[in-house]
């Protein structure tokens, strides 16, 4: 069973990630059959299963920092994430439910920085062998409606 630790250091090492700019090594933080998806609260509240970023796989969440290096243009600028204390749903034979609160700042390439998102993972974590948990989904539900069109890195 995934217990709070794990699930609290795979989410240090997660922003960790991100925040420093590895992103070659964020897919490695899911599963080969997974779903990674950015929404709002309202589109999560009426169910709505289209989001502003959509992956079903691995595979698509590598051709996404691929893009990210290789083909998009985007004014540089970092991401530092405060995460809140992830609150364990539920425990299955599916894996493990969790929820957490998530803020983050970014940090353009002149040192201006704002908020740029706040909102909640929701996220199912599978264990992967005797390495850490990994995310078989994560659903990343801004609690804002308006998404800056600079959303390029992952949340």
């Amino acid at each position: 069973m995934i217990g709070l630790p794990d699930i609290m250091a795979a989410q240090a090492r997660y922003a960790r990630c991100i925040d420093d700019g590895r992103l070659e090594d964020w897919p490695g933080f899911f599963l080969p059959d997974c779903v990674y998806r950015i929404t709002t609260a309202e589109n999560h509240r009426l169910g709505f299963a289209a989001g502003l970023i959509w992956a079903d796989s691995l595979g698509m969440l590598q051709d996404r920092v691929a893009a990210l290096r290789e083909a998009n243009i985007y004014e540089r600028h970092a991401y530092r994430h405060v995460l809140g204390l992830p609150l364990l749903e539920e425990a299955g034979a599916d894996g493990t439910r969790s929820e957490t609160p998530f803020l983050v700042a970014r940090i353009m390439r002149d040192g201006a920085t704002d908020l740029f998102a706040t909102g909640r993972y929701l996220d199912l974590w599978r264990a992967d062998g005797d390495g850490p948990p990994k995310l078989a989904e994560r659903i990343v539900v801004c609690d804002s409606s308006r998404v800056d069109t600079l959303l390029a890195l992952p949340l």
